[in-house]
């Protein structure tokens, strides 16, 4: 297999605005997210500044970017002025508050209004039938299903998403994102689960060429690796 003959849609997760441009441009990605660590690791100081760049850079390809507050008004309005950002803008909003309050009514409302989401922080099947509940067919939306997380716990994430990606099939415009990718495998499982989209930071997308590698070849490299790392290195046993 190679990589480019995926089915599912690749995006990149990170916050760098000139790498974010660049993929854009290799037209390989196919849509963008972030979160707030991402943002801190690229030195990003003014988020509302930086999701105003990006959106007016990337207009064709969707991007995600979340509300930050805690409570449901003001999660509300910066869903709204997020929105306003674009029309490929999706707002990231948790599927709970941090006290465990169900954002059901909030997820209605926007999402009735028209604004395109990406429900965030799914882990259970249960919790993905509240948020097709709430999400209104007609607007675009994506149930983000963190998958690296749910794998964290011992639980095997592909029934899951295997299961939400046949709900939001029968729900209209939702699509199953696979979150908080861990390993390239992911993609592999992702796809073979029936994800429409995978998420992945730089150092995955950077070894998205190593899928479908000979894997003798693949041992003959590694060999290679380590032997000339030790060499390197002036190592000696004898």
């Amino acid at each position: 297999m190679d990589y480019r003959d995926l089915k599912i849609e690749i995006y990149a997760d990170g916050a760098d605005i000139a790498k974010m441009k660049q993929q854009h441009d290799e037209g390989f990605v196919k849509g963008f997210t972030t979160n707030p660590t991402l943002m801190k690791k690229a030195g990003v100081k003014d988020y509302k500044a930086f999701a105003k760049e990006a959106a007016d850079a990337i207009k064709d390809v969707p991007l995600s970017f979340e509300v930050f507050a805690d409570d449901f008004p003001t999660m509300e309005r910066e869903a709204r002025v997020l929105a306003a950002f674009g029309d490929n803008v999706y707002v990231k909003i948790p599927v709970t508050n941090t006290r465990g309050e169900h954002s059901t009514e909030l997820i209605r409302t926007l999402s009735g209004d028209g604004l395109k989401l990406n429900v965030k922080a799914v882990f259970t099947v249960e919790q993905a039938k509240e948020v097709l509940e709430a999400l209104d067919p007609s607007s675009p939306s994506i149930v983000s299903i963190f998958a690296g997380r749910i794998t964290n716990a011992g639980v095997d994430a592909e029934p899951v998403i295997s299961e939400v990606s046949k709900l939001c099939r029968s729900h209209g415009n939702s699509k199953v994102l696979w979150a908080s990718s861990r390993e390239l495998f992911n993609v592999i499982q992702a796809e073979r689960a029936g994800a429409d989209i995978i998420t992945l930071t730089d150092n995955l997308l950077n070894s998205l060429s190593t899928i479908g590698k000979d894997l003798y070849e693949y041992s003959l490299d590694t060999v290679k690796m380590f032997y000339n790392d030790g060499k390197a290195l002036g190592y000696r046993i004898l």
